[in-house]
């Protein structure tokens, strides 16, 4: 299906660089689209775009493409002091998306893959019932809500257009450079420091490998069935965070030092502390269910999490 170029916004993330490789490896080509040349590296076909809004003039950059895969994005962050974040969100997550989309529309792109978010879905899950990719989205906080906004008006630009779209819902995505949250539990766990979580074993949450997430992109824009379709992504496996810390500290190549404090008095000190969001991940469930991705495109991910946490450590 893609013989022409691939344009990939965001293209000096954490995602897009991945994805930017795997393309040129796998004899696709990419066309990176990027505020600025720095951490881009290689002869790679760059457009630099230092101001992406709902102005973009995207004319030159969509030339001679025929897919785009959109990652540049307004990210969740856990400190947001902006006086009116859902509006900060709504500017680069739905706008600056919808213009892009209307453009790519005109300039005859076949197929317009959207990087989302569980998110959409929701915050948390039922232990043993998972978000499915058709389920009723119900997102809790403003980088939620402004992604479910930008999946509608992109099915709407669809259904106008004729130009398919694809949207791609990963749960936490972990791997080679990550930052954030999954960054900082590497540190603790490399510093060996006792961590009170050893009794946190029921939960159950999905995470997603940076090779599994780029492998699902790159199925999403050849496969004739992805069209106008939503999909969740994970790496088919959900562990507890007692097991997460276990299994990562394994592959950094010592035992995790946990011990045993009770959930209860967990969530009721992070409460005290105004820690109530990170009880919620560290204690409780988010499940994602990725039959659909097997069914309808025959995709399995195809590096486990124990491999996805050595090439952590080992990259």
């Amino acid at each position: 299906m893609v013989q022409s170029k691939v344009l990939i916004t965001g293209a000096n993330g954490f995602v897009g660089r991945a994805l930017t490789q795997t393309l040129i490896h796998g004899g696709l080509s990419p066309r990176c689209v990027v505020r600025s040349d720095v951490g881009m590296t290689g002869e790679v076909d760059r457009f630099v775009l230092s101001l992406i809004d709902m102005n973009t003039d995207w004319t030159e950059a969509l030339r001679d493409c025929g897919v785009v895969i959109h990652l540049a994005a307004r990210v969740h962050m856990m400190n947001d002091y902006s006086t009116n974040p859902l509006a900060e969100f709504r500017s680069l997550n739905v706008d600056s998306t919808l213009n892009l989309a209307r453009q790519a529309a005109v300039a005859g792109i076949r197929r317009f893959v959207f990087v989302s978010s569980v998110k959409v879905n929701g915050e948390s899950t039922l232990a043993g019932i998972p978000f499915k990719a058709d389920d009723i989205t119900n997102p809790s906080d403003p980088y939620g809500i402004s992604k479910k906004e930008a999946e509608a008006g992109l099915f709407e630009i669809a259904r106008q257009t004729g130009m398919e779209v694809v949207i791609v819902r990963p749960t936490l995505v972990y791997g080679n450079g990550v930052k954030a949250n999954f960054a900082a539990m590497m540190k603790l766990l490399k510093l060996r420091l006792p961590l009170p979580l050893g009794a946190i074993f029921s939960n159950r949450r999905s995470f997603v490998g940076i090779d599994n997430l780029v492998d699902f992109l790159v199925t999403s824009i050849k496969h004739p069935a992805a069209a106008n379709q939503i999909f969740m992504v994970s790496d088919g496996e959900d562990i507890s965070t007692a097991d997460l810390l276990k299994r990562l500290s394994m592959a950094i190549g010592y035992p995790a030092r946990l011990f045993n404090v009770s959930p209860k008095l967990l969530t009721l000190a992070a409460k005290l502390l105004g820690k109530k969001d990170v009880a919620q991940r560290l204690l409780g469930n988010l499940q994602v269910d990725i039959t659909k991705n097997k069914e309808l495109l025959g995709w399995e991910p195809p590096v486990s999490v124990d491999e996805g946490f050595r090439r952590i450590v080992n990259n």
